[in-house]
């Protein structure tokens, strides 16, 4: 935060050395000194003694030639900062609650741009057209966002700590296990090899007794003692059983859910940040008329009873769909719809180009603008260039759609079991709208702005 003696100290060391004033064009000669473009233009037109002998420096005096000069950009950078923080300075203000262009007090922003405006900006034609609202008015909507990603996050965390708890106890409970099972297999070992090494000290003290008999005393019994040394085989204990030991290999297995929920709850919390909520509803003027909508425009039912709409070149008639109100040129968006189909009916969900044809024929594919998955009684397609059934484990009845308009990404997750549908891949250029269709009588599907985000849960 500068305050106003720092600025004033600042403003000293960018003055023009011949007009004392702040710099203007800022030049530079070959000794290093800055100097106003005017000022030393002027200068050098001076006539003098030392126009004969060459031109001097004002300042060190060191020669230097008149075609020389360099502009200093990053000089002139600076001292225009400089000039915005006396003109902040002067007027009261933070730097951080100035205009940087005009060095008003900033009150306003605008949506569309996403500026920060003083009454100067306002009043520019630039942002004549757009939705600009006073800051505050402006920043509720994010507080609520902000608010809404914390508690999100505070419970998926929650989640993942009581998951992590829970297989803290299972692991260990298992490696207690083991520990007990491998100290009772090391006693069992210790015993039987205290008895193999008795048995064979008895059997070697005996030998070296006859050893030491004379010849009679040797031979007797010689043959026996003899076979008994041979058929004494030396039993190798087992430290670990092969059991023991492939459960001790079998173990790190063990923490292979560990290790997969943590890359999950690590990918979705990625996701859950990333990707924006979108507070979508549906566009009236693009309803087909067998199409009804709910008074707040989150709902829609199909009715094979036409609905007395009047025509509009957005609107379609051939192609049971709606768009959302609002489109997106970027970012990353998601939404979540829920799908009520009746038996036979069907439900398309998914973005569209806003060039898209309304009338006539609509082939839901890419080639024509359109990425999208259709949910039908029993089977969910694709509908790429051409429609491809899914295998899924389960019938989605929720789906999350989410759009990455940079990348190229329109996601589809059923967002009650997190199972994965389908993934577009595409090159964005236009403004990219929320899609809908719906076919059957009794089917329908609601918006749920509120759970766009992914839930860990």
């Amino acid at each position: 935060m500068a305050s106003a003696p720092s600025v004033t100290s600042l403003a000293d060391e960018v003055n023009c050395p011949i007009c004392q004033g702040t710099l203007r064009e800022p030049v530079t000669i070959d000794c290093g000194h800055n100097f106003c473009r005017g000022c030393l233009t002027r200068y050098c037109e001076i006539p003098g003694p030392e126009s004969e002998e060459g031109l001097s420096c004002p300042l060190c005096k060191e020669p230097f030639r008149p075609g020389s000069f360099r502009p200093n950009w990053q000089l002139a950078n600076v001292v225009e900062n400089i000039e915005r923080l006396q003109l902040a300075s002067t007027r009261g203000l933070e730097v951080e609650d100035a205009c940087p262009e005009h060095g008003e007090k900033i009150y306003f922003f605008c949506e569309e741009d996403e500026a920060q405006l003083c009454v100067v900006c306002r009043e520019t034609g630039q942002h004549g057209a757009h939705t600009v609202r006073f800051l505050e008015d402006a920043a509720g909507p994010y507080r609520t966002q902000v608010a809404t990603k914390r508690q999100q996050v505070i419970s998926q965390f929650a989640h993942l700590s009581q998951f992590l708890e829970q297989q803290q106890t299972v692991l260990l409970a298992q490696l207690e296990g083991l520990d007990g099972d491998i100290l009772k297999q090391q006693e069992e070992f210790d015993s039987l090899a205290t008895g193999e090494i008795c048995r064979f000290s008895t059997l070697i003290e005996e030998l070296e007794e006859k050893n030491k008999r004379p010849a009679r005393g040797l031979l007797t019994d010689i043959r026996s003692t003899l076979i008994r040394c041979e058929t004494r085989k030396c039993r190798k204990p087992e430290a670990i059983s092969p059991e023991l030991g492939q459960r001790i290999r079998d173990f790190p297995q063990q923490a292979i859910p560990l290790r997969q929920e943590m890359k999950t709850f690590l990918e979705k919390l990625c996701f859950e940040l990333d990707y924006e909520p979108a507070n979508i509803s549906l566009d009236p003027q693009t309803s087909h008329p067998k199409l009804l909508l709910s008074e707040d425009h989150q709902r829609a039912r199909f009715s094979y009873k036409w609905q007395n709409s009047p025509d509009a070149p957005q609107r379609f008639d051939r192609a049971t769909c709606v768009l959302a109100q609002c489109g997106f040129t970027g970012g990353r968006h998601t939404w979540v719809v829920n799908v009520d189909l009746a038996h036979g009916g069907s439900c398309t969900v998914g973005v569209a180009r806003e060039d898209i044809r309304r009338k006539g024929e609509l082939r839901l594919r890419p080639e024509e603008g359109i990425w999208a998955v259709r949910l039908a009684w029993g089977f969910v397609s694709a509908l790429g260039s051409f429609p491809t059934r899914l295998a899924l484990e389960e019938q989605p009845r929720k789906v999350q759609v989410s759009l990455d308009y940079e990348v190229g990404w329109v996601t589809f997750v059923n967002a009650v079991t997190q199972e994965h549908i389908y993934t577009f891949t595409a090159s964005f250029t236009q403004k990219i709208f929320p899609l809908f269709g719906l076919w059957g009588r009794g089917s329908g599907f609601s918006l749920s702005c509120q759970e766009g985000a992914v839930s860990l849960l």
